[in-house]
């Protein structure tokens, strides 16, 4: 105590009793606190998508959607997303008239995009399933929608035409396929789409053929 039975005065930087020393851990750990809680939240969007080959979930563009739904034009049948994501595409396809459904290893994901699905009304043609494409027979789908990166497309080419029919269409984007020609070509950088008519890939015929004009941007 200083002359006269004041209180001393505190050193810069000393704690300021009991409280003072409360605050101080109390900031740090609240800090700490929410920044776990938002990677709790965020870590299951961004996290790999598909095991196999690191595939992050990176949201299709306004312009990459409006390209794959131009080469859907004038196409029929059952259509499938590999790695839907939050399922945009499926969606947008869904509002064309397509019975849609979107394969997806992150549950995050597939429950957001069954919500969006009923929150825009096209949930009866919106499916989602929670999945590894790897483990999966795409050999019902006519149409097919697949946003990679080049260490999976060489083994995805290779399963897709193994298990196909000859009257699909697979649409690629961000990257085309190693060895297949595209039959139809539009968008740019980024956004550009790749259109695969299986039928010129093996050189069969099949008892209904999909014509689609080339469309290129």
């Amino acid at each position: 105590a200083v002359p006269g039975g004041g209180p001393a005065a505190a050193m810069p930087g000393e704690p300021q009793g009991p409280g003072g020393r409360g605050w101080g851990l109390l900031v740090p750990a609240a800090v700490g606190g929410t920044l776990v809680a938002l990677y709790a939240v965020a870590a299951p969007f961004v996290a790999p998508a598909l095991r196999k080959v690191c595939l992050p979930f990176v949201p299709a563009t306004a312009a990459q959607v409006q390209n794959v739904l131009r080469m859907l034009e004038n196409r029929s049948g059952a259509l499938v997303d590999i790695g839907s994501g939050d399922g945009r595409i499926v969606i947008a396809a869904a509002k064309k008239g397509f019975k849609a459904v979107g394969y997806e290893l992150n549950p995050w994901l597939v429950w957001y995009s069954r919500y969006r699905a009923w929150r825009d009304g096209v949930h009866q043609n919106a499916k989602f399933y929670i999945s590894d494409l790897w483990k999966v027979s795409f050999s019902r789908y006519r149409n097919v929608v697949i946003f990679g990166v080049p260490q999976m497309m060489p083994q995805l080419e290779k399963k897709l035409e193994e298990e196909l029919e000859c009257n699909a269409r697979i649409i690629a984007c961000r990257f085309p396929f190693p060895c297949w020609i595209p039959d139809h070509t539009t968008g740019k950088g980024i956004d550009t789409v790749w259109a695969y008519d299986l039928k010129h890939s093996r050189g069969c015929e099949t008892k209904s053929l999909d014509i689609t004009p080339k469309t290129e941007s």
